[in-house]
């Protein structure tokens, strides 16, 4: 369970992670921090809308009336050669008070999920008395972590006419640094089960329903360009599947596949209280804004299963807007 918790907690640092530095641009002023903060931290919540909201199936065959299973499931939605989602162009055109440090009028900068290191902007008064010099931050490929993770328990049962109940949830955990809790719920209809030869088919066809919701916040330390207390981050993400899936009926081992539609949204509210304590633009904000994100898309994926009693494994992979590797470990009674 532990570590499962460490998973989760990593993505759901990502949007934090860097935030200690992000605060600092609000020596810029409100709309440039708003600004900045939105296009750094878009992709790093678009992937992991899509992260949350793999791993709802592993088959199309619907358990029967009682049949069980418990799975300890794990995502990895990847980025690794998506260069767009790595790192946005920042034009001073559009900010009222940033500025390169080398003069450059626009230019790619990292984004939460990026790796380019060492860019500087400045803040200045209009008589150029007062500057500030900011560093922009990085983002986790910087760190060699190339996929945004998730991690959950899993349970689903089987109810009558080939209807299955699905519950996902990572139980609610707290520390010095952040606070964590996810749930979701799904549904599963085998419409082969309707079928007279249902029995002697060799696939089953089910359409499925899943929605997934975690919140959480996250504490992050002053800098020393901005004093403040009670700094964090809180999320708020909540995403919907909708899938039709395809897959054998065999004894040991199974090959599944599916084609959906995936909606989500995330919410980053950055709250608490920032004092600029260094620069031309020396003021006090709380609770300075929110940052909303949507992502919507189709998915496909394939996967396989290995049945040996009670115990079984499955892995998939979905391709998407964000590539997902999703691999479970399973527990139940068919």
């Amino acid at each position: 369970m532990k570590r499962i918790v460490s998973l989760v907690a990593l993505a759901f640092g990502l949007q934090a992670a860097a935030q200690s530095n992000i605060n600092e641009i609000l020596a810029a002023g409100l709309n440039d921090a708003e600004r900045f903060t939105t296009d750094y931290l878009a992709p790093a919540s678009e992937g992991f809308i899509y992260s949350l909201s793999s791993g709802w199936y592993n088959t199309a065959d619907a358990k029967p009336l009682g049949g069980f299973e418990i799975s300890i499931i794990g995502n990895m939605a990847g980025y690794k050669n998506k260069d767009d989602k790595k790192a946005f162009e920042l034009n001073t055109a559009d900010y009222d008070n940033l500025k390169f440090s080398d003069g450059s009028t626009s230019k790619l900068v990292s984004s939460a999920l990026g790796d380019i290191e060492g860019v500087n902007v400045y803040i200045e008064d209009e008589n150029g008395l007062l500057r500030q010099d900011i560093e922009l931050p990085t983002g986790l490929a910087s760190e060699n972590i190339n996929f945004v993770p998730s991690a959950f328990i899993q349970a689903s049962v089987g109810l009558i006419k080939g209807t299955e109940l699905k519950a996902r949830f990572l139980p609610k955990v707290s520390t010095d640094e952040y606070k964590i809790g996810m749930y979701g719920l799904g549904i599963q209809h085998d419409f082969t089960k309707l079928l007279p030869a249902d029995k002697i088919l060799p696939v089953a066809i089910s359409a499925i329903i899943g929605y997934t919701h975690l919140d959480g916040s996250y504490d992050f330390s002053n800098s020393s360009i901005v004093d403040g207390a009670d700094q964090k981050l809180e999320v708020d993400v909540n995403t919907w599947v909708f899938q039709a899936v395809v897959s054998t009926k065999l004894p040991i081992i199974n090959f599944y596949g599916g084609l959906g539609y995936l909606s989500g949204s995330s919410t980053t509210d950055v709250l608490g209280t920032y004092r600029v304590q260094s620069g031309p633009f020396q003021q006090t904000y709380v609770d300075p804004f929110s940052i909303k994100k949507k992502a919507s898309g189709m998915t496909a994926n394939l996967g396989t299963k290995l049945k040996l009693g009670f115990f079984r494994l499955h892995a998939d992979y979905t391709l998407a807007e964000f590539n997902t590797l999703s691999v479970g470990i399973n527990f139940g009674f068919r």
